[in-house]
């Protein structure tokens, strides 16, 4: 047994109801009471006095692995704007908006972060995707599976077989190693496939299919409760980043009644105007806020805008080619027979162009205007917003009133007619930054070891040098640990560990198998061979393509 004792911190941890100063004890990994024996000593003692102890941070939402990513790697060389250089303990790697899988787990891991979750795998990207975890250090990983445009998932509904469906959900889980159920324009991809365009409304019939947007999301729902998922349905709604978008959001919101449901990237889904008249968006964000506060069964992403050049990537095929339609920018479009698309356009976000400015301001309204802070948890939709990297500016800004305002005087006057930011003069505390950088998003995700320092808790610690500076504070973490070992050391990384994926396994009933596979054999040009755990290695997936 190792032990580590982190000794007289300022322990910030929310879940416990925790700001004092205090000792932290780590031993195997884990979080322990301290020892009743006052002159127990530790393996290795971190004098943090005068230091801020907060748990290790967790990313619910951002995109790292998948077939997306790798797309925008190769699709985008000019994008690789930094180069890690190989040590006697890390790897090379290069930076940019998307960075390579090691550089991925170091960034995050000279941040504080020490989880990440990617949000959309496509079943049949799964086996690689576990294999860019397995390279991606310093980090424990999740991701979310996508099943909002499934054809078998769709067939399932139309026949009104929610047992089916249920036994369906559990089994892809337990095949791709996924750890929720994600859903991305429920309906809107495969229409938009199939050449009928978008949707327009959750009641829109998908062709071929004869269900609705709202039956696809309401049945997953239901299912993701009905198997007690921990995370609940990770929805990605319709019409994303479109003037006047605020009222299928609402539209969405409301559908979900009932039902548990994490709502992604809430600042893309909050526009007014209308496609008609683009030039009139303007932010819808009080009354979807509102109905946020007022509905306990919902939590939200933020996905905040940061200016600068980045890689706008979805599973939301429609969104790709709308953002090449408007930016004339180079792009690439995906398809997944059966299962999902995918865009990818790279993007500049500007602070002299009126939306891009909208979209920023944005983003901040819904962080101030969410009255609870463990329903609201923070992300730039990684990389479609930004950067990870850019999260220390976002805490800056929550936290000083002057800060963001000294920005808001940067953009277009018309930004604050269009927004009620200028308004706002809510300052986030250093509680309520853990909570929407690391508790909240934790319990969001119902990763009951994470996001506290309680006993049982994964030893994953950031230590940092209190600072009125706090985009300085929280760039420059004196300490990180990930499971009891220190990762970072006064910025130096140090030997980190490989990380952990997480995955669940709800039970469902083996005889479902068969069934999927005769399924495919009659529906897709896609072999379909039996999931399984291979000792050592990540799960087997689709066979080859006949």
């Amino acid at each position: 047994m190792t032990t580590l004792r982190i000794k007289g911190g300022r322990v910030i941890d929310p879940a416990n109801a925790i700001d004092a100063e205090r000792d932290v004890w780590i031993e195997d990994g884990r979080v322990i009471a301290g020892p009743s024996d006052p002159a127990a000593r530790a393996d290795r003692t971190i004098d943090a006095s005068g230091y801020v102890v907060m748990p290790g941070g967790v990313d619910m939402h951002c995109h790292i692995a998948g077939s997306k990513v790798n797309a925008a790697r190769a699709f985008r060389p000019e994008d690789k704007t930094g180069h890690i250089a190989r040590t006697g303990h890390s790897r090379s790697g290069t930076t940019g908006s998307v960075p390579t899988t090691f550089a991925t787990g170091y960034k995050y891991a000279g941040l504080g972060y020490t989880t990440a979750v990617d949000a959309a795998i496509a079943p049949f990207g799964a086996r690689h995707a576990h294999h860019e975890f397995r390279d991606t250090p310093a980090i424990d990983k999740a991701f979310l599976v996508l099943m909002g445009n499934n054809h078998y998932v769709m067939d399932r509904i139309r026949e009104g077989d929610r047992d089916r469906l249920r036994q369906y959900v559990a089994w892809l889980l337990n095949a791709t190693g996924a750890y929720g159920v994600k859903a991305v324009n429920p309906g809107g991809v495969e229409r938009w496939k199939e050449g009928h365009g978008n949707v327009s409304s959750l009641d829109q019939m998908v062709e071929g299919f004869g269900v609705t947007p709202r039956q696809i999301l309401t049945e997953l729902a239901r299912a993701a409760d009905d198997l007690a998922i921990p995370h609940p349905i990770h929805v990605h709604g319709p019409n994303l980043g479109l003037p006047g978008n605020f009222a299928s959001t609402l539209e969405t919101l409301a559908a979900l009644d009932g039902h548990r449901a994490h709502l992604a990237h809430i600042q893309f889904h909050s526009y007014g105007g209308s496609l008609d008249k683009p030039g009139k968006i303007d932010s819808q964000v009080p009354i979807l806020a509102d109905y946020i506060n007022t509905h306990r069964n919902l939590t939200v992403d933020v996905g905040q805008v940061v200016f600068g050049d980045t890689t706008s990537m979805t599973a939301d095929g429609a969104v790709g080619q709308f953002l090449h339609s408007v930016t004339g920018r180079k792009w690439i479009s995906q398809d997944i027979e059966q299962e999902t698309g995918c865009g990818v356009v790279p993007i500049t976000y500007e602070n002299t162009n009126l939306v891009h400015a909208l979209q920023w301001a944005i983003g901040l309204e819904w962080y101030l205007r969410v009255d609870d802070p463990w329903r609201i948890a923070m992300s730039t939709d990684h990389p479609n917003g930004g950067s990870f990297l850019a999260y220390p500016q976002i805490i800056s800004y929550l936290m000083s009133r002057n800060h963001r305002d000294e920005a808001l005087k940067a953009l277009p006057d018309r930004v604050r007619a269009r927004s009620g930011l200028a308004d706002l003069s809510r300052e986030y505390s250093l509680s309520e930054i853990a909570i929407i950088t690391r508790a909240g998003p934790a319990r969001m995700l119902g990763m009951t070891s994470k996001g506290h320092l309680g006993p049982g808790a994964d030893g994953d610690v950031t230590i940092y040098a209190p600072s009125n500076d706090f985009q300085r504070m929280f760039s420059l973490p004196r300490f990180v640990i990930k499971s009891g070992h220190v990762v970072i050391d006064d910025g130096e990384l140090r030997s980190p560990p490989d990380g952990t994926t997480l995955s669940v396994s709800p039970s469902y009933d083996e005889s479902i198998v068969p069934d999927i596979a005769e399924w495919f054999d009659e529906n897709a040009s896609i072999r379909f061979a039996n999931f399984a755990w291979q000792e050592g290695d990540a799960p087997s997936h689709f066979g080859s393509l006949p």
